[in-house]
């Protein structure tokens, strides 16, 4: 893994925003379940992407990756057809809840397998859905990896909305696949509503239909069949976020593919951004923000928990004091994000404070830096710490830098293209 030092520097500039990686999930697992061939465009093979592509073909679709176009041409099955019963699904989480329910709509045994915190990241929201519906699973003491047989039979589906929306939308793929009608429940107030949204969005283009009551029950009709649809992958805001914020510190800065009427919950940071005070300007399909003095606010982020990285670092350089609440599903992403980011902004001179469910942040003009600081291998923490760079008096230098490969394996070079200057080094030394 690569340690990089990050000099104290403005960015400004013009960005393309890289492909939401929420929906190229979406368009490879829909494209795959369809009989007909698709084109999904503006894709970037980030590692959490390869991994759904290579379950998928595990499963049966036939997928071509042409990475220098940003391409991926699909032919499905609707009737999936097992070709590798071990599913490697790398470091993430979509697409092992994803594809879980998927497989399960076949009779065979499938094994899923995972790397670093995946191995333990929970899935108790499965297994006592594989407990109420008699289907067989074995795992490692609760960690991956993760065998089961199907086949997985309609019914009605209690499922909680507090963990993860990723178990209801790995349902909503796989249901309208089975041979009766299904229904879900949703048990607790349902968190991240933008990500079920997406994924709605997602099946309404391949011609799947859910009836949604409320967000608080999914009806599901069986025996649908996917119809493909070629597709074009909009831009990503939660990967947007971090540019937006470094303009508001250094400078004018413009992101472009991205659009305002996305259903993306992480669009959530332009109204946080001007709640903050920030000059912001936001037009059809890109945004511009302006180097702003922004003030501190309670910020509730349970539609939008990607976002807290970079919201922490904002915070620490607002005035006055910044409360970030409901916030505790954190702890069970790549990483615990929010221990993660109150120890690394600590080193670095920030005044937070770590709460259960959040974090109290009390901003100041500018941080110390100069201290070696750690991604803790999730690619949102070094993405965020990199952006807390530009407003430190000294360099700073992070650890395992690599960890942007999971969603975003250009960042470095376009932190670069926007004036960040960034080096190798090693032990704290440029090399």
């Amino acid at each position: 893994m690569k340690n990089l030092k990050i000099e104290p520097c403005n960015l400004n500039g013009k960005i393309e925003i890289p492909p939401s990686k929420s929906m190229s999930h979406r368009a490879v697992i829909c494209a795959s379940l369809s009989e007909d061939k698709t084109k999904i465009q503006n894709v970037i093979f980030s590692k959490d992407i390869i991994a759904t592509c290579e379950a998928m073909k595990s499963l049966g679709a036939n997928i071509d990756c042409i990475k220098e176009k940003k391409e991926i041409y699909i032919k499905g099955r609707n009737k999936l057809q097992l070709i590798n019963n071990v599913i490697d699904c790398n470091e993430s989480g979509s697409t092992i809840r994803f594809l879980i329910p998927i497989a399960l709509t076949q009779n065979n045994k499938v094994t899923f397998k995972g790397k670093g915190k995946l191995v333990e990241r929970p899935l108790d929201v499965y297994y006592k859905i594989f407990e109420e519906k008699g289907i067989e699973y074995k795992n490692s003491k609760g960690k991956l990896p993760l065998e089961v047989k199907g086949p997985l039979t309609a019914g009605t589906f209690k499922v909680r909305g507090d963990v993860s929306s990723q178990f209801i939308t790995g349902l909503l793929f796989s249901l309208p696949l089975l041979d009766k009608d299904s229904k879900i429940i949703i048990t607790t107030t349902l968190e991240s509503k933008g990500y079920v949204d997406l994924t709605f969005e997602m099946l309404n283009r391949f011609n799947i239909k859910i009836e949604n009551k409320d967000y608080k029950e999914f009806y599901i009709k069986g025996n649908q069949k996917y119809s493909s649809k070629d597709y074009k992958v909009e831009g990503d805001f939660s990967q947007a976020a971090f540019f937006l914020v470094a303009g508001l510190f250094g400078g004018d800065l413009t992101c472009s593919n991205i659009h305002k009427d996305s259903l993306q919950g992480d669009k959530a940071i332009l109204k946080i951004i001007k709640d903050m005070g920030g000059d912001i300007d936001i037009e059809k399909d890109k945004v511009k923000v302006f180097k702003s003095e922004t003030k501190g606010t309670e910020i509730d982020v349970s539609q939008c928990p990607d976002l807290v990285p970079v919201l922490s670092v904002l915070g620490a350089l607002s005035k006055g004091k910044t409360k970030i609440v409901n916030a505790k599903r954190l702890r069970i992403k790549e990483c615990d994000r929010l221990k993660a980011m109150a120890t690394e902004l600590k080193k670095i001179g920030a005044d937070i404070e770590e709460l259960e469910d959040g974090l109290i942040i009390k901003g100041k003009e500018i941080l110390e830096g100069g201290k070696e600081v750690d991604s803790w291998n999730d690619h949102r923490i070094a993405m965020a710490l990199a952006i807390a760079s530009i407003k430190c008096e000294k360099s700073i230098f992070i650890k395992n830098s690599d960890a942007v490969k999971k969603s975003y394996p250009s960042f470095w070079d376009d932190f670069k293209m926007l004036g960040g200057k960034v080096y190798e080094c090693s032990m704290g030394k440029e090399r």
